[in-house]
């Protein structure tokens, strides 16, 4: 049954670039409701103890939350971006980097990793170079999008670096409510300042974003965080890898997307350095259990 759940999940998360892509909306509204959505399936399951976890935290814990969920917001906004720039096999494999820059900030901290570590991340580090520089050579348009989910990895990281730290004093439930919240608010907030069009979309668009919530926040991250229960942080972070390849084999199939040679190079690449990254880091502390 875990095995379903978690081939499920992998097809959830791989759903989510083809779906974004293809759906004929703003970044910042895509990512809006896409929160928003989320935060309202959670919310009714989340709410028992929702209430008292999140007022048990705290001045220091409520600016975590909020920087976390900003976070959050500014990884939506670029990667989503980038997503309708470049093609989503390099668009998922630069955003797969978030795992290089947390082992980067938690050397920052004064954490120190292991060789082995550092070796994937170079070969990591040399896949994004192979992908960039084939970019290059097609536009500066695709370029600038491996660049911004380059961007979209890095405040990946910070969002989850942040919610490890709150998810030490609450549940998944109670977290997935106020940062996805925050998220959504921060992107209303964009897209009214940027007077980004966020309601007026065609039937099919609208399809797509739906789509995207129910695959890759419910059945894909929400399965993912339940397996947390009966698998290992690193197992899952394995899992999680599968979303480069399944994410470009799907856009391959229903956006007919079908990049330059040099890209999978890359992508295989970034997924052999990941690989090691994640196999060598050691494991994360024990967040609170659900």
């Amino acid at each position: 049954m875990n095995a379903l759940l978690a081939v499920v999940a992998i097809l959830g998360v791989s759903a989510s670039g083809p779906l974004m892509a293809g759906a004929s909306a703003p970044a910042l509204a895509i990512g809006f409701w896409r929160n928003a959505l989320g935060t309202l399936a959670v919310a009714p399951f989340a709410a028992p103890r929702a209430r008292g976890e999140l007022g048990s935290l705290g001045r220091s814990g409520w600016r975590t939350t909020v920087f976390a969920g900003v976070m959050l917001a500014a990884h939506f906004g670029t990667w989503v971006t980038a997503l309708k720039m470049t093609s989503v096999a390099a668009a998922t494999a630069m955003v797969s980097m978030q795992v290089v820059f947390v082992v980067v900030i938690d050397r920052l901290r004064g954490e120190v990793a292991p060789r082995a570590v550092v070796a994937g991340m170079g070969l990591a580090v040399v896949g994004v170079l192979v992908i960039t520089g084939v970019d290059f050579t097609l536009s500066a348009r695709a370029l600038t999008g491996d660049l911004l989910a380059l961007v979209g990895g890095l405040t990946a990281a910070l969002y989850l670096i942040a919610g490890s730290q709150v998810r030490e004093r609450v549940s998944t439930g109670s977290y997935t409510v106020a940062c996805y919240g925050i998220c959504a608010l921060v992107l209303a907030g964009a897209c009214l300042v940027g007077q980004v069009e966020m309601v007026d979309f065609s039937g099919r668009t609208w399809l797509a974003i739906i789509g995207v919530t129910i695959c890759a926040q419910l059945l894909g991250h929400s399965v993912l965080n339940h397996l947390l229960a009966v698998m290992s942080p690193g197992l899952i972070s394995l899992l999680l890898l599968l979303e480069v390849p399944g994410a470009a084999l799907l856009a391959g199939i229903f956006l007919g997307q079908t990049p330059p040679v040099g890209v999978y190079a890359g992508l295989a690449l970034i997924l052999a350095g990941l690989v090691l990254v994640v196999v060598r880091r050691p494991p994360p502390e024990a967040a609170l259990a659900d």
